[in-house]
């Protein structure tokens, strides 16, 4: 009988053993499996398991030596207790069987079983054990702390350091993956936006500026009629003034203080006396740092300028906000597409339209590491202006030149994306 209740007992004892292994292999996996993010937001919440978790975590050695002292202690002494109740009830033979019994029981009720339990659910079980955990690192700290100066110094033989642990840094292209990857967390606006704000550094001033020749301004070399007409007809309320062409930029007018003015005489000395300094950007400035600018200035618009100083367009704050927050509302009178439906599946295409502007609008996959515009991409694909019925294929979109002049490519016709079998690999 007393046989019985000493195997009985070790039997007892070895299940509880095998409870606590499964508890330390299955707290482990998820007070790292915890998203830091998730947990920082509880803990400022005041959840404290949350509270207790993040302090472990700040030193990771500390929790993981504390968790192999207590895993390895039980496994160890579970395994002395087998060989105990193995040899009691069959000699050799049973301890060893018991050991082979031993390793199947661990493997599947003391680590798999626990670990994918808590790779499933890991607040759920990371948080009670942080309330556990936290005041019993604090009574075993000494034997903690020589386990973990005794394998940093292991680690320090082989040329390994410790440095500090972030565990909320993120590069850019991290962040975007949490961001697109929120689901239905963030709706699609709000997503595409954060987005386009994380982005605003890979696009320069170049992307979004009005070119060259599609800049309307005021040359004082016209006739104050004209001068008239292009203020009366301006859609915008900033326009560059000018002698001859707008490399002769003599400054900024703004329409507003033209209508406080109205009651002055119009000429061109009056004219000229409302001006502001025109402000001048290089080329290349990232859309992020021209932001800066111009909240630093206290400007709306610049002038993009090249290495030998001539003007090779207009940014402006709208145009940088439209990079953000999409295309605001226009005159409809001003609202001509740049993309017309020609049939079911083919689109008639105004070749100077903005590359990044036609991949935003009709959700189209053109290169925008080149050129600016359509035109620019096929010029400099084909390496000359090509005739009219021209084809080609752009990153799987058919493209066919219907009007085209000695210097540039007009309209085009772009169809539905081909895909193809080199286009899936």
């Amino acid at each position: 009988m007393g046989d019985d209740i000493s195997l009985a007992s070790i039997l007892t004892l070895l299940v509880v053993l095998l409870l606590l292994s499964a508890f330390f292999s299955g707290s482990e996996t998820a007070l790292m499996s915890l998203n830091r993010y998730q947990l920082r937001h509880k803990a400022r919440q005041g959840h404290r398991g949350a509270k207790l978790a993040e302090k472990l975590l700040q030193r990771p050695d500390r929790i993981i030596g504390l968790i192999l002292l207590g895993n390895n202690l039980v496994n160890f002494s579970a395994a002395s207790l087998v060989a105990v109740f193995a040899f009691k009830i069959g000699g050799q033979p049973a301890a060893a069987l018991g050991a082979i019994f031993l390793t199947l029981a661990v493997l599947i009720f003391s680590e798999a079983a626990p670990k994918t339990l808590a790779a499933l659910y890991p607040e759920r079980l990371a948080f009670p054990a942080a309330l556990i955990y936290y005041p019993l690192l604090k009574i075993t700290y000494p034997i903690v702390w020589l386990i973990n100066v005794a394998s940093n110094g292991v680690l320090f033989l082989f040329g390994v350091r410790s440095g500090s642990n972030d565990l909320y840094s993120l590069s850019r292209e991290e962040l975007r993956t949490v961001v697109h990857e929120a689901g239905t967390r963030i709706s699609p606006r709000y997503r595409q936006m954060l987005l386009s704000i994380l982005d605003l550094e890979k696009v320069t001033v170049d992307d979004v500026m009005v070119p060259h020749n599609e800049i309307v301004g005021i040359d004082l070399d016209n006739d104050d009629a004209e001068i008239e007409v292009t203020i009366a007809t301006s859609q915008h309320t900033r326009l560059p003034v000018y002698r001859d062409n707008i490399d002769k930029i003599i400054g900024v007018l703004h329409l507003r203080r033209l209508a406080n003015a109205r009651n002055r005489v119009f000429n061109r000395d009056s004219l000229q006396s409302l001006l502001t300094e025109a402000y001048f950007v290089p080329e290349g400035t990232p859309l992020s740092t021209q932001l800066v600018q111009f909240q630093r200035r206290r400007e709306r618009i610049a002038m993009i300028v090249d290495e030998y100083g001539d003007i090779q367009g207009i940014v402006t704050l709208e145009d940088i906000l439209e990079e953000i927050v999409g295309e605001f509302t226009t005159d409809p009178a001003d609202d001509e597409s740049d993309v017309v439906m020609d049939g079911s599946d083919k689109y008639l295409v105004d070749a100077a339209a903005n590359i990044r502007d036609l991949n935003r609008t009709q959700e189209w996959e053109l290169p925008t590491d080149g050129p600016k515009t359509l035109n620019g991409l096929i010029v400099e694909l084909l390496e000359t202006i090509p005739e009219p019925m021209t084809c080609l294929k752009i990153n799987g979109y058919p493209i066919e030149i219907v009007e085209a002049d000695d210097n540039r490519i007009r309209t085009v016709r772009v169809g539905q994306r081909l895909q193809s079998k080199l286009d899936a690999d």
